[in-house]
This record gives C-alpha cells, structure tokens and sequence, in this order.
C-alpha cells in the first residue's frame, strides 16, 4: 500500500501495510536518521517491522544494538503498548544493520529511550487502527464503537470480539491512516508500558545459548589474535616469524603494517590457527623488536608534574567566565582551595573485543558486539578499498559496551585480517589486549578555588582545569561542558582551561566526562558546605535556589534546579540523612545532572583500619513522566551506582613509558559480589519526556562514596581510585 508520514518531534516516520509471508500483517516502516531528505526516505525500503500472523504471535523487530541496557526489550514494549498486543504473544527478532531503513542505529549517550519514545509508540497506534478499521469493515459498523484488549477488537456493546491473529490479513490490505487523527493512549491505562517485564534475552543467557559474538561461529572459520605494540601505533620494526610458524594448529604468522590513526588499523603481527589456543600458543612464541615512538617518554607521573606547573601559571585560555571571579574571590570572607586529580580509566567490558569477518570476492561479511556498527562499515571500506555497500555487518548481543564498542578498531582488523589470510575468521583479543589498547577515560586535574560571603553562601568559583589536546581543541573525551554546575548559581564563575599533548587513545566511557566531573565539583561542593559550616545537604538546596531553567530551554546543557532538588529531598529523606551514625561511620551525598537525567546519591561507609566498607546506597532518580520497564531501570541505576563505586575504590590505568602498565584484574580490580553494596532505587516523576538510564546514575556515586569517607574519618580524597590513601 501507500507510504503514510507520521510526524514526529525529533525524526520523521514512513509507514506502510502488507501482507506478511505465511499470511496476517506486515507493518513495515523506515525511521530515517535527522536531516535525511523526505524523497530519499521514502525510496528506502521498508524492513523495520510488525508482524502479526494468522495465530496472533506478534513479532517486532529491535533495531538498537543490545549492551545490556535493556533496549531490545523496552523499545518493543512502546510499540506493544499502543498495538495493545498480549505481551506474552509477542516475540522480538533483532533487525538487522542498515542506515538506511532504520537510521541510527547506535547505542551510546542514553539517547534510545528519548529517540524512540514517540515514533515507536505511533508505530503501534497505527497498527491498533488497522486492525480496528479491519473489524469495523467485517462487523459493517462504525469504528469509533470499536476498542481493544490484548490481542482481540471488541465492540463497546460487549457483543462481538475478534483476534488480531484473524483480522491481519483483512489489516494488511488497509492503507495506514493519517497520524494526525490518532490519539496515544493516556499512561493510566498503560497495561506493558510501567510494569516490569523481564529481559527479552534473559532465557537465552541464563542457558548458555549463543548470543554474543564471542559465540559466532561460521563454517571453514579460522582464530586470530592480533600483537600490538605496548606503546600506542608504534610499528614492527623485527620479528622472526618462524617459532610461530613452527607451532601445531598455525596456518598463517604475518606482519601488518598499519597507518596512525589510533582508532584504526595500527601495526602488529597476527597469528591465524585452527583454534584460538593454538593461534595464541603461535603468539606468545614471538619475540618482536619495536620501532621507536616518539608518545614513548610519555608517563602519567610525568602528566602529573606537568599539571601541577600548569596550575601555576596563567591558564592557556577562559571557556567560560560570569560576573567578575577575581573581584568576587579578593572580596569573599572565606576561601576554599583544594587540587581534585582522576587517572586515565578503562572500560573492562567482561567480553573482550571480538569480531568475526569473511572476506571473499570483494565483499565482506562481518559479526560483530558493536555500539556503532555504521561507523565500522565506513573504517572497513576505507581501510579495504571497498564500496560500503559491499559490507554486510549482522548485530551480536554485546557483553558489556559503556562506550568502548562506539569504537570499531576489532572490526576493522578481523576484516582485514580476512582478507589476507582468504578465509572466515575470528579474531579475539585478550584480557591483556583489551585493558592495554583501549580508548581510555581521559586523566584531568583540577585546580579549584570558591569564595564565600559573611552569611557562608557561595559567592565566586573558579576552576582551573588542566586536560589533553592541543590548542583550543582536546582530545576525544577530554573536553569540560562550561555549564557544568554551579554555573549559573554564583554571582562570579569561571572554568579557564589548559592542555597537554597525548599519545594515548581516548573514547567516551560510560556517562563520559562526567563520571570524572561529578565526582570533583561535587566533592568540591561538600568541602565548600563544610567550611561554610553548613549541613552538605542543606548547602546544596541553598544553591539550587528557587526552582528554575538555567541554560537554553531545550539544548542539553539546560539545568533544572527544582528537578535536581526534588531527586536530592527524595535521597535525603530515603536514606534518613542527618541520622547519628556510630564511630567510623559516614554519611556522603552528591547529586549531578547528565545525559538529561537528575540523580542524587547518599552512600553510607564504615571505615576501620585503613579499610572501607560501602554499606549501602540510595539513588533518588528523575527522568522524566514515565519509567518503560521498571525492571530493567532499576537494574541500570544499580549497576551505575556500582561501577562508579567500583571505578572510585581502585581502578586507574597507569601509563609508563607510552604504555598501559596494567594488564588483567589482578593489577585493575573490579567490584565483587562481596563488596557490592544494597542500592536502593528511588524514580521521582515528573511532567518531561522520558530519557535514558544507562548513565546519568554513574556520575554522583564516587562524590557520595568519598563524602561519606569524610564523615567517617575527617579526611578529604581528591583523587582517584581511593585504595591505599586511608592506610
């Protein structure tokens, strides 16, 4: 039938019917990424889908990669929702990768919740009304006489009921009506949406079923590992191929020459066997001389030192300045000084980085666990001397992302890598190569001054913010928002920036750049509340102010006081803040705004011996009027929550030399069953459109953890990780 448009706030929505193979209704439709032309649009083809069979099932297709933020279950929920489908008859099918069906198709930035919310739920709506308009043209009456229950048309009268399974193929032959006639379903009488569904891949997972791409396998598939130098895109200058060559099971030992650009193909020697073990056996049996680099002097203690001088001296440049910060800091009654440092972090995915590829008459096919596939099929081409076209790239479920999959480096080398050795191939990095070639979360060091006035409010703040790059631009994921808050709270403001050159890869980690910024402004901000002599909490509302917008309505940046304050009066009062405490015990808070969502923290530790013992934490969470599947965001704020304690309590990567020092868990720890607090999740509604989970929990949690360190033991931790500065 007709292509039909359906406007949408932020992307527009082709939709068109037909009958589905087997019989019943396909509804198909194309969700075009913004700014793509409406003719070119609509001469896509329509792959995204509803099928609804002649038996009832409800298949729906998820178009987002699934990294465990539950996306490929609560995306299909907005769309079951308006159909009123029975949720226990609908199935989800991955869709596969294509730009131009489906538009973007990427996981990163909590932006998949808000892009989807309304085109998915019109989706469904249209549906519901073709089925409707199908039982009015069989029972001869009007459609506006007509509802629905899950899966079956009614008749208002109660008289006369139907399937959907038997209305589709009558459905299939409708044209979609106009969405502009269609009214969304008030949420009071949301029946999927709001109710807790269990993940649509758990079954699967909890079985042992393949799913991820560490489980992709092909016929005639060979295993690859791929050596890298320590130092970041230094090349091979000798290597005797031959012990290599020598082990059982290796069918191919090669040296790639590799180009410079860090995110792309960069030199090394793979080894190509039978089996992976065997191709790594190969591996470790090489003994490879290195060119020289010149990133190779570079050291995090030299970054260090060179901050501490930067902090000295007048800063490269001002991002950002509001009244008059030099006159406000000689005018105030009280200064408050302190130095806040994060090292360079990793992202630790427990799935190593993984891809399968096969190469063959000038195409290639590839699998792969990634954030952002279309962005791999461009880095492929380029690198191949393909067309992009030529590139067939199917989703696996990713065992952990948190930005480190955005990056296709793995996939580019397996296709590469396929198109040498002329067969399928798996390449598999190891632990080792997945902690010492990552694209880390950028170190910073923070120089920070406050002032306050006689009444102890604040009064100036200034933050000399030393990072990476070169110029007036920084490296990826180095960069600060100059409207970090308490911009827009104090009279006198400013964030005055320097850099330094870097050799070692950046990228974005999960909630990047402010899981580093919360923890120093709102670990500043305690220190400030406590010099003004005043209670954390009670500061922070004092700052907050009235409820209003700070910023540009609508623009990312925009801050909404009265939202962070209710989340923040919402923790106080779940975690009884301002309760006595025993000896050694603290009570920490921090609340931080990002990826549109406002969350606050409190953290309860015991501290003994050195030792710190993180009890429990309580999240109090505002995104928006509607939690999609409760399940899942409860899920998303505790493992926030969770990795940012972790991340605080003792990760860091090291670079000596031009090189990651650290290799495997043992020298970067992760958070133990153990020593996993109980989060406790609280969502405040308010009147906005829903945003995403996946990160705006992460930011407050180690400002929280190392307040609460303060209120147990009086001293201040301003940088990261934590362990050994308490002994």
């Amino acid at each position: 039938m007709d292509a039909t448009l359906l406007q949408s706030p932020s992307r527009r929505l082709f939709l068109k019917t037909g009958a589905a193979a087997g019989g019943g209704l396909l509804l198909s439709f194309n969700l075009p990424a913004a700014g793509r032309a409406e003719g070119e649009a609509t001469a896509n083809p329509f792959n995204a889908f509803v099928r609804i069979a002649p038996d009832g099932v409800v298949t729906i297709a998820a178009t987002r990669p699934e990294i465990g933020q539950g996306i490929k279950t609560s995306s299909p929920m907005l769309i079951a929702e308006e159909l009123d489908a029975d949720w226990s008859r609908v199935r989800i099918e991955q869709a596969p990768i294509d730009a131009k069906v489906f538009g973007e198709q990427s996981a990163g930035g909590s932006t998949s919740t808000p892009d989807d919310w309304t085109p998915m739920r019109q989706v469904g709506a249209v549906g519901r009304a073709l089925l409707i308009q199908a039982a009015a043209q069989r029972w001869k009456t009007p459609a506006a006489g007509l509802t629905t229950e899950p899966g079956f048309v009614v008749d208002t009268a109660g008289k006369r009921r139907a399937s959907y399974g038997e209305l589709a193929q009558a459905a299939a032959g409708l044209t979609a009506p106009d969405p502009k006639t269609l009214t969304l379903k008030d949420p009071k009488t949301y029946r999927i949406i709001g109710k807790a569904q269990p993940q649509s891949d758990t079954p699967a997972i909890v079985t042992g079923k393949p799913l991820y791409g560490i489980d992709v396998r092909v016929p005639g598939m060979l295993y690859a590992t791929f050596l890298k130098a320590p130092v970041f895109a230094a090349k091979v200058a000798k290597v005797d191929l031959a012990p290599a060559k020598a082990v059982k099971g290796v069918r191919h030992a090669f040296v790639v020459d590799g180009g410079t650009e860090l995110e792309g193909l960069l030199g090394g020697v793979v080894v190509v066997g039978d089996t992976w073990w065997a191709a790594r056996k190969g591996r470790n049996a090489l003994e490879v001389t290195w060119a020289d680099h010149p990133t190779s002097a570079q050291s995090s203690a030299g970054f260090a030192a060179k901050a501490a001088e930067l902090h000295k001296q007048p800063p490269h440049r001002n991002v950002r300045t509001v009244g008059d910060v030099k006159a406000g800091l000689a005018g105030a009654a009280k200064l408050v000084q302190a130095e806040y440092s994060y090292p360079f972090n990793a992202h630790a995915t427990l799935e190593p980085q993984n891809c399968t590829a096969s190469f063959k008459d000038g195409k290639v096919e590839i699998w792969a666990p990634a954030q952002n596939p279309e962005d791999g099929r461009e880095l492929v081409a380029k690198t191949l001397g393909i067309k992009p076209d030529d590139i067939t790239i199917h989703f696996t479920r990713s065992g952990g992302g948190f930005g480190r999959r955005l990056m296709n480096d793995f996939m580019v080398e397996a296709a590469w890598i396929s198109k040498v050795v002329g067969a399928p191939v798996k390449l598999l990095w190891t632990r080792e190569d997945d902690l010492q070639h990552d694209f880390y979360r950028p170190a910073g060091y923070h120089s920070l001054t406050a002032g306050l006035d006689a009444k102890g409010d604040l009064v100036a703040w200034r933050n000399h913010f030393v990072s990476f790059g070169e110029g007036e631009k920084f490296v990826r994921a180095a960069g600060m928002n100059a409207t970090q808050f308490p911009f827009g709270a104090v009279p006198h403001y400013a964030l005055d920036v320097s850099v330094m050159a870097l050799g070692v890869p950046t990228g974005w980690l999960r909630a990047p750049g402010n899981n580093a910024y919360g923890f120093v402004l709102q670990g500043f901000t305690d220190e400030v509340a406590h010099a003004a002599g005043q209670d954390p909490v009670a500061f922070r509302r004092k700052l907050l102010g009235e409820p209003r917008l700070i910023g540009e309505p609508g623009k990312g940046d925009s801050f909404d006081t009265g939202r962070m304050r209710g989340v923040l009066d919402l923790v106080a009062e779940k975690s009884g803040w301002g309760r006595k405490t025993a000896a050694g015990v603290g009570l920490g808070v921090a609340c931080h705004y990002s990826h549109r969502g406002y969350v606050a923290v409190v953290v309860e530790v015991t501290v003994a011996d050195g030792q710190v013992e993180v009890r429990k934490a309580w999240a109090a969470v505002d995104v928006g009027r509607q939690i999609v599947n409760p399940n899942g965001a409860e899920q998303q704020v505790q493992g926030s929550v969770l990795d940012g304690i972790g991340s605080a309590m003792g990760q860091q990567i090291t670079i000596e030399n031009g090189a990651a020092t650290q290799s495997n868990f043992g020298d970067f720890p992760m958070l133990r069953f153990a020593d996993a607090p109980d989060v406790e999740v609280h969502f405040r509604v308010t009147d906005h459109d829903p945003t995403g989970l996946g990160e705006p929990a992460l930011p407050p949690a180690p400002a929280a953890l190392v307040n609460a360190i303060f209120a147990a033991t009086g001293k201040r931790i301003r940088s990261l990780p934590i362990a050994g500065q308490l002994a």
